[in-house]
């Protein structure tokens, strides 16, 4: 049966925990996350190759990170953006194929990183953050922007009092293929945002946002 058509209805953290047969997995907010640790490419590709066929089966497909030694599994049902059923009944089969190849899981390797931007007013800041790193709204809350394939960091908004525009002891570098960084630049211009210098271009350039927070759009033109 199809995704759309299956149990649509997002479980909270408690539900998920209060399941059995997911010793494997951690809830990470909107999904459900492991790492299976294979030892070698071989081992990974033929855990990568069962897990496929078992989610064709399903109709219900998770999102797969191969590396050499490791292979890092999320689940989640992106017409809600959170974890339903479906993802259960995935997470179980994928465990009885792990199993089945003698590979362990070390969900204690799960982990998110995000980034979280202090700004007392996010609605004035919120667009060009979207622009400049390409991202979309977070589907459930207004005040984060994410990368829906879940491949980059997300950035959320913490509300603070209004302040000077601080010293800044980090920023953001968004490394971008060239063809991308004059159109990125543009659109993060035109959401509000300033250009500080562009004296480095095409290797690289400052914007800020309406606050002073800045970033670095970068390429890899000019750089030996």
């Amino acid at each position: 049966m199809p995704d759309e058509q299956d149990d649509a209805t997002a479980l909270t953290f408690t539900s998920v925990q209060a399941e059995e047969g997911l010793a494997d997995w951690r809830m990470m907010f909107q999904t459900l996350e492991t790492r299976y640790a294979t030892g070698s490419f071989a081992t990974g590709l033929e855990l990568t190759s069962r897990i496929g066929a078992v989610a064709d089966e399903l109709d219900h497909h998770p999102e797969l990170d191969l590396r050499f030694a490791t292979l890092h599994v999320r689940l989640i049902s992106r017409d809600v953006f959170g974890v339903t059923g479906r993802d259960l009944a995935l997470a179980r089969r994928i465990s009885a194929v792990a199993a089945d190849l003698g590979v362990g899981a070390d969900p204690g390797a799960v982990e998110i990183v995000e980034l979280a931007l202090d700004t007392p007013d996010r609605a004035a800041i919120k667009p060009f953050w979207r622009a400049v790193l390409g991202y979309d709204d977070h589907p459930l809350h207004d005040g984060e922007v994410r990368d829906l394939q879940g491949i980059g960091p997300a950035l959320w908004f913490q509300q603070t009092d209004p302040h000077d525009e601080p010293r800044q002891r980090f920023h953001l570098d968004v490394r971008v293929p060239p063809e991308v960084a004059g159109p990125r630049i543009e659109a993060a211009l035109a959401a509000g945002g300033t250009l500080v210098s562009d004296e480095r271009a095409p290797m690289f350039v400052v914007l800020a946002d309406a606050q002073g927070n800045k970033v670095c759009v970068t390429t890899g033109l000019g750089r030996d």
